[in-house]
């Protein structure tokens, strides 16, 4: 998917801040699933990346695909807290909180869509199987 030139210079910044924090933080699936979050942000009509912080933007994105993934829940291999993951990101979790509820609108990312689910997940997500048949 192509980022429309005139967003270029900001995916370019939201992306470097997302590619690090997953290098860091999280792993190569969420980096993915994070950067196609991003790219169809760019590719909105007006963007709503235009405005705002990129570090407030990459938080909500990474909460956003975060929570989707059930990355709160202590079973899961990659879990923290909402704290400890926009902490890096110098953002408030209210914040990031409220710019995710926003994307996942934006992006109709929930529980049911396989393409919001770590590729490792999906095999293992029963909510999709529901979801396929609503």
């Amino acid at each position: 998917m192509a980022v429309p030139k005139a967003m270029q210079e900001k995916y370019d910044e939201i992306a470097a801040i997302l590619t690090q924090y997953c290098d860091e933080h999280l792993n190569d699936e969420y980096k993915k699933l994070c950067l196609h979050a991003l790219e169809k942000l760019c590719r909105k009509r007006p963007s709503p990346v235009t405005s705002g912080r990129a570090n407030t933007w990459a938080a909500g994105i990474i909460y956003a695909i975060g929570q989707n993934n059930f990355i709160f829940d202590k079973s899961k291999a990659i879990h923290m807290t909402a704290e400890e993951l926009v902490e890096p990101l110098g953002v408030k979790k209210s914040t990031a909180g409220g710019k995710a509820t926003e994307i996942r609108k934006m992006l109709k990312i929930d529980y049911f869509n396989s393409e919001w689910i770590l590729d490792s997940d999906v095999e293992n997500n029963p909510l999709i199987w529901f979801g396929m048949f609503r």
